[in-house]
């Protein structure tokens, strides 16, 4: 086990806002002094939704509103690695609806308007991670005997991809587009607890998602509002990284509104070193994760 830990502090995401907790940042400023304290605090990675604030919070894949946000913290924290969602669509059209022989030429649209809003962002920043969904959001198309992709973007554009890992069908899913053979060593993962559709945290189905990882995996995990620090406490003891932040959980473990992201991170932190395990700067979890700049 190594002893650095990579501790990532998701900003904000499409679920949480500042009604909330006021501490959610919408503007890139406040993107940007809520990274500037996770830096300090020990986190190495953000995680970032870019939000809008004429439209109260709501999450944006808008490529001028990303990049503002993406700029704001490199300029504050240009050491840092940011990850960029790509699990942010476009809202589909609610009617009128064609005659039925075109539902499915409507339906192939929404798909292609869909995928090119969620890749859109990381198209044009190129941001040294991107999550990549592995469930219901899914990111490819794909035949399923063959393993063979039909459609997909996001690896070609030299973005290390994290697996978004909601549950063991999730595993399986990346397993079967493993077969092409284009995902590069070391495989990164994140174990994704809490989420309504997905599976709630149980200590043995996690250590099942470990020992269901292919060699040369990399894995961290995030849970949803009080599932948040168990899930990161389990990954620490089994070698693994933590993710925390607002987008995941508003408060602390003892129930109190956190008074940012930066909060948490420093409670990741004494888990850490409780078990003796350092958090990762940023040149060495690029290290750990196969990062090139």
């Amino acid at each position: 086990m190594s002893s650095k830990v990579i501790i990532t502090a998701a900003l904000a995401g499409g679920g949480t806002f500042k009604a909330n907790n006021p501490a959610v940042p919408y503007s890139p400023k406040e993107f940007a002094d809520e990274a500037e304290k996770c830096f300090k605090a020990g986190a190495s990675m953000l995680h970032i939704h870019a939000r809008d604030e004429a439209k109260g919070g709501a999450q944006t894949s808008e490529v001028a509103k990303v990049k503002a946000v993406y700029d704001a913290i490199k300029q504050r924290v240009p050491d840092i690695i940011i990850q960029v969602t790509s699990s942010v669509g476009t809202p589909c059209p609610v009617g009128p609806f064609p005659a039925e022989s075109d539902c499915v030429t409507l339906i192939n649209q929404l798909i292609k308007l869909n995928m090119e809003a969620r890749l859109r962002p990381i198209k044009a920043i190129k941001p040294e991670s991107g999550s990549l969904n592995t469930n219901s959001m899914n990111f490819s198309v794909m035949d399923r005997k063959t393993g063979q992709i039909i459609y997909d973007n996001v690896l070609e554009m030299g973005c290390r991809p994290e697996a978004e890992i909601y549950d063991m069908g999730g595993l399986d899913n990346w397993l079967l587009i493993f077969k092409q053979g284009f995902f590069k060593k070391p495989y990164n993962f994140n174990f994704v607890w809490g989420v309504a559709g997905g599976q709630k945290f149980r200590p043995g189905a996690f250590a099942e998602l470990v020992h269901a990882l292919p060699a040369d995996s990399n894995f961290t995990t995030c849970g949803v509002g009080i599932e948040q620090f168990p899930a990161i406490m389990q990954s620490c003891l089994m070698g693994g990284h933590m993710r925390v932040g607002l987008e995941d959980n508003t408060r602390l473990p003892n129930g109190e509104l956190a008074k940012g992201s930066y909060e948490q991170v420093e409670l990741a932190v004494k888990i850490a070193s409780c078990i003796g395990r350092e958090p990762a700067t940023p040149a060495e979890a690029r290290k750990i994760l196969g990062i090139v700049r």
